[in-house]
C-alpha cells in the first residue's frame, strides 16, 4: 500500500518590502533637471556672450560630455566600494554648485575649458550614482520608475519656460547667476535622501572591471551600448546647437524657451504612458521606431526651422527619441546589471555612451555647423540615426539568460510593470503596472519579448 506523504509547507517568513520614498527620490531628479534644463538650452547663447567661436563653443560643450567618459566609471568605482555611498553623492552636489560659480569669475577661452572640467565631471557623475540609488531603493518594484523620473523631465521643462523668459528680459550673460539657485536646491535634495538597503548577497566592495569585464562577452549588451552611443551622437547637433539654430531663424528667446519646453512636455507625456506600451511592443522593436523617428525629426530642424508648426512637430518627437529610448534602455540596462552591481552599469552607460557619444556629437557639431550652419549638422543627425536602426537591427539586446538579482524575480520590469511572487507563495506589494501577466509560478522570468 502506497505511503500518503502529508503536504508540506514553506514557513520562511516573507521579508516586507521597505517603502519607498517617492517624495524624496522625485525631488532630486527635479532639482538636477531644473538646473539642467536652464544649462542645456542656453549655455551655448551664454558663451556667445563671452566671445567664444562656433568651433570654441564645440570645444566647450565636447567637455560635457567628454567628462561622462572617465567621470562616471571613476565614481562608480568610489561610491561601489562606500559603505555610505550617499555621502559621496552629497559632496558631488557640493563641487556642483561650486563649479558653477565658477564661471562667475573674469576668464578667457582656457579658463571657460578648465572651470568646464571641474563642473561637468561632478554634475555627469551624480546622476548616473543617483540612478543607481533609485533602482536599487525600487528592488522589485522598478516598473514606478517612470513614476520617479518623470519629475525630472517636469523639472526641466519648467526650467525651459522660466529662464526663457528672465533671460529675455535680463540676456544670456545672466544664465550663471541664474543656474546656481536650482544649483543649491539640488544640494538641499541630496541632503534629505539616504542609503537604499543593500541585499545580504551583495556587500559593497565589487570591483568595477569585474563587474563589467564578464557582461561584455554578451554581443547584447555591446549591441545596445552602440545604439545609445548612436543615440546620443545623433543629438549633438539637438544639444548644442538649437537655440543658435533657432534663433538663426528667426525664433526669440522666449519662443525658443517654448520649444524646449513642447519637447520635455511631450517626453512627460511618454514617461506616463510607457508602461502600457513597452510591453506590447518590445524593446527593441520600440527603439528601432526611436531611431526611425529621430531621422525624420532631424531632416525636419535641418530643413525647415523657419516653421514653427514644423519644429513644434518635431519636438513632440523628443518623446520617442529620448523619453522612450531611455526607458527602454534602462529596462535593459537593469537586466544586464541587476542588483546592487546597477551603478556599474550605470557608470559604463554614461562613459561610453552618453561620454564618448557626446565628446563626438559636440565636435562634430561644431565642425557642421561652421562649414554648413544647422542644415549639415541636422542632416547628419538624420544620417547617424539611420545607422542606430540598423545597428538594433541586426540582433537582441537583451541578455542571453536575464537572471534577477538574489530575493527579486521581476515579473515585469523597470517600466512594464509587475509584482514579484516572493519565496513560500505570498505576493509582495508594488509595481502592479499594466504590462503584467499571470504567471504560474513564482520561478517565472520577466514577461518581456526577447527582443
Amino acid at each position: 500500500m502506497p505511503t500518503l506523504l502529508a503536504p508540506t509547507f514553506d514557513h520562511t517568513p516573507v521579508r516586507p518590502l521597505p517603502p519607498i520614498p517617492y517624495a524624496r527620490l522625485s525631488f532630486f531628479y527635479f532639482a538636477y533637471c531644473l538646473a539642467l534644463g536652464g544649462f542645456s538650452p542656453y549655455f551655448a547663447p551664454y558663451l556667445e556672450t563671452q566671445g567664444l567661436t562656433g568651433w570654441q563653443i564645440g570645444v566647450v560643450m565636447s567637455l560635457w560630455y567628454g567628462t561622462r567618459v572617465l567621470a562616471p566609471p571613476v565614481w562608480g568605482a568610489i561610491t561601489g566600494r562606500a559603505a555610505s555611498p550617499i555621502r559621496w553623492l552629497r559632496f558631488g552636489c557640493v563641487a556642483v554648485f561650486a563649479g558653477c560659480a565658477g564661471f562667475l569669475l573674469p576668464l578667457g577661452f582656457p579658463g571657460v575649458l578648465a572651470v568646464m572640467v571641474v563642473y561637468a565631471s561632478f554634475y555627469n557623475a551624480v546622476m548616473p550614482q543617483f540612478e543607481a540609488i533609485t533602482l536599487a531603493r525600487l528592488g522589485a518594484r522598478k516598473s514606478q520608475y517612470s513614476r520617479i523620473r518623470v519629475w525630472g523631465s517636469i523639472g526641466f521643462m519648467l526650467a525651459n519656460l522660466a529662464y526663457g523668459w528672465l533671460l529675455a528680459h535680463w540676456g544670456y550673460d545672466s544664465l550663471i547667476g541664474l543656474l546656481l539657485p536650482a544649483f543649491a536646491l539640488m544640494l538641499v535634495a541630496a541632503w534629505l535622501n539616504e542609503d537604499p538597503p543593500a541585499h545580504a548577497d551583495e556587500p559593497p566592495g565589487s570591483g568595477l572591471l569585474d563587474s563589467i569585464r564578464p557582461r561584455l562577452a554578451d554581443p547584447g549588451l555591446r549591441r545596445f551600448l552602440l545604439a545609445a552611443l548612436l543615440m546620443q551622437l545623433s543629438h549633438g547637433p539637438f544639444y548644442v546647437f538649437l537655440s543658435l539654430h533657432l534663433a538663426a531663424n528667426g525664433h526669440s528667446p522666449p519662443v525658443i524657451g517654448l520649444l524646449w519646453a513642447t519637447g520635455v512636455l511631450a517626453e512627460i507625456v511618454m514617461f506616463l504612458w510607457l508602461p502600457r506600451w513597452l510591453p506590447r511592443i518590445g524593446l527593441r522593436a520600440l527603439m528601432v521606431i526611436c531611431f526611425a523617428a529621430g531621422t525624420a525629426r532631424w531632416l525636419a530642424t535641418a530643413g525647415a526651422a523657419d516653421l514653427l508648426l514644423v519644429i513644434i512637430l518635431a519636438q513632440c518627437v523628443h518623446a520617442l527619441t529620448f523619453a522612450a529610448f531611455h526607458g527602454a534602455g534602462m529596462q535593459v540596462l537593469s537586466e544586464h546589471f541587476p542588483g546592487r552591481s546597477g551603478v556599474h552599469g550605470q557608470a559604463l552607460l554614461y562613459g561610453f555612451s552618453s561620454g564618448l557619444g557626446g565628446v563626438l556629437g559636440a565636435l562634430g557639431a561644431g565642425v557642421l555647423w561652421e562649414a554648413g550652419g544647422g542644415l549639415a549638422a541636422f542632416s547628419a543627425a538624420a544620417l547617424v540615426s539611420i545607422v542606430g536602426g540598423l545597428v538594433l537591427l541586426d540582433g537582441p539586446v537583451r541578455p542571453k539568460a536575464a537572471s534577477p538579482p538574489p530575493g527579486e524575480r521581476p515579473r515585469g520590469g523597470v517600466l512594464g510593470g509587475g509584482a514579484t511572487k516572493p519565496p513560500g507563495g505570498a505576493r509582495a506589494g508594488g509595481g502592479g503596472g499594466v504590462g503584467a501577466k499571470p504567471q504560474s509560478s513564482a520561478a517565472a522570468g520577466p514577461v518581456w519579448p526577447d527582443t
